[in-house]
């Protein structure tokens, strides 16, 4: 028995390629996470409303918010405050210069003992002892006699040379001392100028003596300024 004979829309049934099915690529489920949005960065600060503004027109105004700011660390005043004053001090120091001229107005007290006063005069060394000998019998006879004027300049010469000393220890100022050899200093001027106006300041009628206790009254005078007038040095 024959086959029956099969026409051409038969063999391309048969043997032609299968339609357009679906592609298995497309049925895979993909699953989509959100991303979160990047933040933001405005370049011009939003206006921040003061507080006055609310008070009406000319209290208050809108000013920008303010940007970042560096950060520092606490002051701690325990550790970074210096643990000494920053404040100026005053230095101790001795006035040597005015030091000087008083311990030099003692010197020229004491060469005035060995030299006379006058000329064919008695020396420093005799008038003081008669200065001691009138103050222990009456003290007023030493303003009668004119003797107050040599016992002012030796004891002047004295009083000056120890200051002179103490102007030598570290002090922020010496000011007092200052007064003091100030004050003997003006009694020995007046001892010497006393005399000299009775004899018309004809000081060639005087002798070397004489001199040296214008020396202690010129340098006592000096060096009670210099400390009376030097104030305190800081730094």
């Amino acid at each position: 028995m024959s086959e029956p004979e099969r026409t051409d829309a038969d063999r391309t049934q048969v043997f032609g390629t299968p339609g357009p099915g679906p592609d298995p690529a497309d049925q895979q489920a993909t699953t989509v996470h959100p991303v979160a949005p990047a933040p933001r960065h405005d370049t011009a600060p939003e206006p921040v409303r003061s507080v006055a503004a609310d008070d009406g027109p000319g209290y208050g105004v809108d000013r920008p918010a303010p940007g970042p700011t560096t950060w520092r660390p606490p002051v701690d005043p325990a550790t970074t405050a210096p643990a000494w004053s920053t404040k100026p001090v005053a230095v101790r120091r001795g006035d040597s210069f005015g030091a000087l001229c008083l311990l030099l107005a003692g010197v020229a007290a004491a060469l005035s003992l060995l030299l006379p006063w006058t000329p064919d005069g008695p020396t420093g060394l005799d008038l003081a002892r008669d200065v001691v000998d009138q103050a222990r019998t009456d003290w007023t006879g030493l303003f009668d006699r004119g003797l107050w004027q040599p016992g002012a300049v030796l004891a002047g010469g004295a009083v000056l040379f120890l200051l002179g000393l103490l102007l030598l220890v570290p002090a922020r100022a010496h000011r007092t001392l200052g007064v003091l050899a100030l004050l003997v200093a003006g009694l020995v001027v007046a001892a010497v100028l006393v005399p000299s106006y009775d004899r018309d300041w004809q000081l060639g009628t005087f002798d070397l003596g004489f001199y040296f206790a214008l020396g202690v009254a010129g340098l006592g005078l000096l060096g009670a300024l210099k400390a009376l007038l030097t104030g305190p040095k800081v730094r």
